[in-house]
């Protein structure tokens, strides 16, 4: 168990019983964190708005509150509700003994704190508020001060993402004893802010086994002899290009090179470029009507494919090879129609890595594309079972999942990939990672991960995420795979 885990709603359950049945007092223990967070943001003085709803959020608020008023902060309390649990009553006649003020509404001239700390639900929110909750929510929100949400923003489903109505926006998320996915995908990906986990000092020994984990790879694997050559880095196969998408395949070739291949055919289906002038590194290798597939050690199939006959027979081709293969694109729209490619995928002896936005997940599992954005982590790890893959779901908080279930969340990256063309350099950077000998979950998680580093530093750099082209990409890519196999 490493401090990047993710357990499952109920093991977490299991975990805080267990810790509390050990004398832990979470809720003391969450209070101090909060209390130490702000500690290290606001002075001493500050004026402080600590909302407390109904339940052992509400506690863990009040039990902040008081601790922070010892600290020698300046304490508003907003509690609406009346708490309901015994831990949470307990801390309510602390804060009544100690003289706190207790607001049941805010004041229309209430002025903005200097934080608000959002107590209000935790994690066990699965239900849309009423419309007095919603009220509630705008008015916090309208006090534009920076907002401190203990665990998950209220309104937030911690696990699927989702705010179903009104939610609070925070600058900060402090969570507890685990990550929960729903901080860093769908509507929480804009509603968390930065996310930090307090672990609250739990025993190792106590928490059940993890499902997933944040993804959090080293590059160690693409270290390289001082005594190398080309061959010593694999070979990419890109098989794609139908006329008019060329560019698709070429963006995946380039990718696959800057990626560290060590040589990488482009197999188009449009055979009228004879070269890549960008990249004359790339061998090209047209496709007819009857193909005839170069020696490579691992395929890329999918990018500017198309739906024609050739593209059908082609995949159920090289769903039967051997070696590691890629699919994106049109080859997942081909093979949500094909059983029986499906079927030889499944027999494969190494998973295929397959790369859906959540649009292509949906023609995959037979489902629509809300659904699967209702519950990403649930589709992504449905994919990777019934297609006995590793799946790559794309998007805000992108998921790569094993066929066992164990899945990683990608935190890397941001709104400067939402570009056309950048699953095409996904594609690539995979097939080149696994051309250098990394396992299918290893190399697709060291992909999405470096790829969202390069939109990282194009954000920072630029000040923003607005222009990065899929074809300045690979590039960035590159220097950020040297820079973490450099250890920087």
């Amino acid at each position: 168990m490493t401090s990047q885990h993710i357990l499952s709603l109920d093991a977490l359950r299991r975990l805080e019983r267990a810790a509390n049945a050990a004398g832990l007092q979470l809720m003391r223990r969450a209070a101090l964190a909060a209390a130490d967070w702000m500690g290290r943001h606001a002075a001493p003085g500050s004026r402080l708005l600590v909302c407390a709803g109904p339940g052992n959020n509400g506690g863990d608020a009040l039990y902040a509150a008081l601790e922070l008023r010892r600290r020698g902060y300046l304490i508003d309390i907003l509690l609406p509700v009346a708490p309901t649990g015994a831990d949470s009553l307990a801390a309510l006649r602390e804060i009544q003994t100690a003289g706190l003020p207790l607001l049941s509404a805010l004041p229309d001239d209430y002025p903005p704190p200097a934080w608000l700390i959002d107590g209000l639900f935790g994690i066990g929110l699965s239900r849309p508020l009423d419309e007095d909750w919603g009220r509630r929510m705008e008015r916090l929100n309208a006090l534009g001060c920076p907002t401190l949400a203990l665990d998950c923003p209220s309104g937030l489903d911690a696990y699927t993402g989702r705010a179903a109505g009104p939610a609070i926006r925070a600058d900060h998320t402090l969570t507890f004893l685990c990550h929960k996915p729903g901080l860093f995908c769908g509507d929480g990906a804009d509603l968390a802010g930065v996310v930090e986990l307090a672990e609250l000092d739990c025993p190792r020994q106590l928490f059940p086994a993890a499902e997933g984990a944040l993804n959090a790879p080293n590059a160690a694997g693409l270290a390289r002899r001082r005594d190398s050559h080309k061959g010593s880095f694999g070979s990419v196969a890109v098989i794609g290009g139908a006329p008019g998408m060329l560019g698709a395949a070429l963006l995946a070739g380039r990718s696959a090179l800057q990626g560290g291949a060590g040589k990488v055919y482009l197999c188009p289906l449009d055979d009228r470029l004879p070269v890549d002038p960008v990249a004359p590194e790339l061998m090209m290798r047209p496709l007819d009507e009857t193909p005839e597939l170069p020696a490579a050690d691992v395929i890329a199939f999918g990018p500017g494919l198309g739906q024609q006959e050739l593209a059908g027979k082609l995949l159920r081709q090289v769903a039967a090879l051997p070696q590691p293969l890629v699919l994106d694109a049109d080859a997942l729209n081909l093979l949500a129609g094909d059983p029986d490619a499906a079927e030889r995928l499944r027999r494969r002896a190494s998973p295929a890595v397959l790369t859906p936005h959540p649009a292509e997940a949906a023609r995959l599992l037979q489902t629509d594309t809300a659904a699967v954005q209702r519950d990403r982590v649930g589709h992504a790890r449905a994919l990777a079972a019934r297609y006995r893959c590793v799946a790559v779901l794309k998007g805000a908080g992108s998921l790569i999942a094993r066929p066992d279930g164990y899945y990683l969340l990608n935190a890397s990256g941001g709104p400067e990939l939402a570009a056309a063309g950048q699953g095409d350099v996904l594609t690539g950077l995979i097939a080149a990672l696994l051309a250098q000998g990394l396992p299918p979950f290893e190399a697709a998680a060291l992909a999405v991960h470096a790829h969202g580093l390069a939109g990282d530093g194009y954000r920072r750099e630029n000040g923003g995420p607005i222009g990065l082209t899929a074809s300045a990409t690979p590039a960035r890519i590159s220097q950020a795979l040297n820079r973490m196999l450099a250890g920087g």
